[in-house]
């Protein structure tokens, strides 16, 4: 029983592709804390305090990063 409860909690793993290859202008929140080494919660603070290093678009009442903010954080030149 322990072993298949394990399989699933890895099926749900998120899996991003190379930052370098995304071209997309805005990553989500999820994407975002990924490539920053972050926790999804961490920049959902960054954008209500307005003190983080990325400040995100508001969409629609969503977050959107700038994927060329990102980028920058993680030091990758387009």
């Amino acid at each position: 029983m322990q072993k298949s409860q394990n399989q699933s909690h890895q099926n749900k793993r998120k899996t991003f592709p190379p930052l370098e290859t995304i071209t997309r202008p805005n990553l989500t929140t999820d994407e975002a804390a990924f490539y920053c080494n972050r926790k999804p919660q961490t920049l959902r603070i960054w954008a209500m305090k307005e003190n983080g290093l990325i400040r995100p678009i508001r969409q629609n009442g969503r977050l959107a990063w700038p994927t060329k903010e990102v980028k920058r954080v993680n030091g990758i030149d387009e």
